[in-house]
């Protein structure tokens, strides 16, 4: 294990854990989120695909909604629609998020080091067959685990730096293809907090109308990573597919 962070960086991520975790479990089964998504539909690329507001005679509780992406072999605009369903069958279903207890030692330090322009990485996705997807890594963090050095690629999400990790409790006790971690992205060479308890399962796990990026090999770690998500656990033989 690398050293941990200081004991005031613990402490505090230990007193804010369980906050972190009440959020978890109420933002995976909101009106719109992980356990609502029921659809998701692409138009061909280049063409257009209707969003906004559910259309009359849906059922209370369904959201509509807009998204694009580029079209993995032309690299032109695709266009696509979500639908959302506050009573899906997930979320009906739905008893908890399984999670390790709280760990200390997982609360570690790594240094970013930012590049000077934008930098694209090939994460493989979930739904995509193999192929890849480039995706904006704005530096590299590097840590120390259990004696193995490590250089870790985190894109961009929306201001943070998203981790994807795997590690070898992936499909025993936790979520079979990786899971997420969200990290602060500094503004220069910074020291940055990597707290493995708030690892978290990836959208994918809650429904399968997501297309998760997965864990490229240099964010394959050695060691199991006792903290942090396991897996979500349903009612009645309930299962994700």
């Amino acid at each position: 294990m690398s050293a941990t962070a200081p004991a005031s960086v613990v402490e505090s991520a230990r007193a804010g854990w369980d906050a972190w975790r009440a959020s978890r479990l109420a933002s995976v089964a909101a009106p719109t989120g992980n356990l609502a998504l029921v659809e998701t539909r692409w138009a061909p690329p280049g063409e257009e695909e209707p969003v906004g507001e559910a259309p009359a005679g849906q059922p209370d509780g369904v959201t509509v909604t807009g998204l694009e992406r580029r079209d993995i072999v032309t690299g032109q605009v695709q266009r696509g629609i979500r639908r959302w369903d506050a009573n899906s069958p997930a979320i009906r279903h739905f008893a908890t998020i399984d999670a390790f207890p709280f760990d200390p030692r997982w609360v570690v330090e790594a240094v970013f080091t930012p590049v000077s322009e934008s930098r694209v990485f090939p994460f493989e996705h979930i739904r995509d067959g193999g192929a890849t997807r480039d995706l904006v890594v704005p530096g590299d963090l590097a840590v120390t685990l259990d004696g193995v050095p490590y250089t870790l690629s985190a894109f961009d999400d929306g201001g943070s730096l998203l981790l994807v990790f795997a590690d070898p409790t992936n499909g025993v006790s936790t979520y079979g293809a990786g899971r997420f971690l969200l990290v602060r992205r500094p503004a220069g060479e910074e020291r940055v907090v990597l707290d493995f308890n708030r690892a978290f399962v990836p959208p994918c796990g809650f429904s399968a109308h997501y297309n998760c990026p997965l864990p490229p090999p240099q964010n394959r770690l050695h060691l199991p990573v006792e903290a942090g998500e396991k897996l979500p656990v349903f009612r009645d033989g309930y299962q994700v597919h």
